[in-house]
């Protein structure tokens, strides 16, 4: 009796161990064999050529957002450089969720610092004026400043603001950033707006990449050797995107970046926008063409415009109920939805969304994930919070600024890194696969800018 106690109480002892064993070696089984069958069913990661394992829609980044892209090499470089920022949705700042907060912040609140310009005027070829400002101050302290050394030259950063041409504190707050860290930013102004005067009775249409394909031209021109990149807000990302698409490969851009763009715009007009968003966007462009009314009455019902009620009115006043050229809602979008030649893009384009962005509305309805997850050249940066162009954080800089500029830095090295692997000769047109455009718009070489003054018309003006 006293063995058989003394055996059974060595059981006793040695039985919680296996236990123990068998329950985790069950837990690892059973937990491999549902990852393998999550991965048959929704395949979350996909082998790369260079033998990477790159997740396409990441849920672990420390800021709770998703990369959504094709897998490739240069995804793989951009996974590892937005997984070292800082979570903009900190749990301290309350504010985080509150979406019309930080899309009324940036749009109606004035920029903490004015900026200093020197502004271009630049004629197009049928007599128009649109402007360029080059942003030159304010500088911060040099110990504050930030200097880069991925280029031999400061980079050229083309700023396209929202198609309002509303100057908001979002694009003010972007180029001063830009700046300090040795970007050379310069803000593209449409025809008639923020102070560009209106010389034709043609305004530019929603889509229209012809003068910002002249300005491209110009800037080639004026900075030969330094490297272009460009950012757009807002529904200004269509312009932007169509230009790309556009000029295929004969951008000259080195990668884009489009922060809250509205990607199927005939729809987002069609759907209209909460009544104060309405309200305030109608009343700032009838405020601004009410300057031109006299002009634009040659060809528009000037009355009909300032009593409309919708932006999606309006849009069809201005365009496509003209005098001279009178064409339908649809055809219009035809010649002006941002991706019509999204096949032809050539230059990686990154898109920063949230989730809860109140202007262009709910994603699963608004943006074509289907585009990014099968077009290499296009990212999706989606946050749970952000609002429209907000991406606040506790303290300034938008958490959007910085993403956007170590992009630009990311994709330049990468390019270069790629270039001195392969043994390519440096070049200053856009990254490519080399593919062919028909007809492409700009193929301007260096001989063709030797002629540039009788191209352009212009006048520097110093604005403060």
């Amino acid at each position: 009796m006293p063995e058989w106690s003394q055996e059974a109480r060595r059981l006793i002892l040695i039985l919680p161990g296996w236990l123990a064993k068998l329950f985790w070696v069950g837990k690892s089984f059973l937990g491999g064999l549902i990852c393998s069958n999550k991965e048959k069913e929704e395949p979350s990661s996909l082998e790369g050529e260079d033998g990477d394992v790159f997740i396409y829609e990441n849920d672990s980044f420390p800021c709770g957002c998703r990369l959504i892209c094709k897998p490739s090499a240069l995804a793989n470089c951009l996974l590892k450089v937005l997984r070292r920022f800082s979570d903009p949705d900190g749990e301290s700042w309350l504010w985080r969720k509150w979406a019309h907060i930080q899309t009324i912040y940036h749009h109606l609140l004035p920029a903490d610092r004015e900026l200093e310009f020197a502004r271009d005027h630049l004629q197009m070829p049928d007599g128009g004026i649109v402007a360029l400002d080059w942003v030159v101050g304010p500088w911060t302290t040099l110990k504050n400043r930030r200097a880069t050394n991925s280029f031999s030259s400061p980079p050229v950063l083309l700023v396209i603001p929202n198609a309002f041409g509303k100057m908001t504190r979002n694009v003010q707050d972007f180029c001063l950033q830009s700046l300090d860290q040795g970007f050379y930013p310069v803000i593209f102004n449409r025809r008639g707006q923020n102070g560009c005067p209106l010389t034709t009775v043609k305004l530019q249409q929603h889509g229209d990449p012809a003068d910002l394909t002249e300005v491209v031209t110009y800037i080639r021109y004026k900075h030969p050797g330094s490297t272009l990149f460009a950012m757009a807000e807002g529904l200004g990302s269509g312009l932007l995107l169509s230009y790309l698409g556009e000029c295929g490969s004969s951008s000259y851009l080195t990668a884009a970046v489009c922060i809250s763009p509205v990607l199927r715009c005939q729809e987002w007009f069609e759907a209209g926008l909460p009544w104060l968003y309405n309200w305030i966007l109608l009343l700032h462009q009838k405020m601004s063409l009410s300057r031109y009314a006299t002009a634009l009455n040659e060809d528009l019902d000037t009355t009909k415009l300032l009593r409309c009620t919708s932006l999606m009115e309006l849009e069809e006043l201005l365009f496509c109920q003209t005098k001279t050229n009178p064409i339908s809602w649809d055809t219009y979008w035809d010649r002006n939805e941002p991706l019509r030649d999204v096949d032809e893009v050539a230059v990686p384009v990154l898109c920063i969304c949230s989730t809860d962005d109140p202007i262009r509305g709910p994603p699963d309805s608004t943006l074509p994930i289907e585009l990014f997850k099968s077009n290499p050249y296009f990212f999706l940066l989606l946050t749970q919070h952000g609002g429209h162009c907000g991406f606040l954080k506790e303290a300034p800089p938008a958490w959007s600024h910085e993403v956007t500029l170590e992009y630009f830095r990311s994709v330049a090295e990468f390019f270069r890194a790629e270039e001195r692997m392969r043994g390519f000769p440096r070049r200053r047109s856009s990254f490519a696969l080399h593919r062919r455009r028909r007809g492409t718009l700009q193929k301007r070489d260096s001989s063709t800018s030797l002629d540039i003054q009788d191209t352009f018309s212009w006048k520097r003006s110093y604005t403060r």
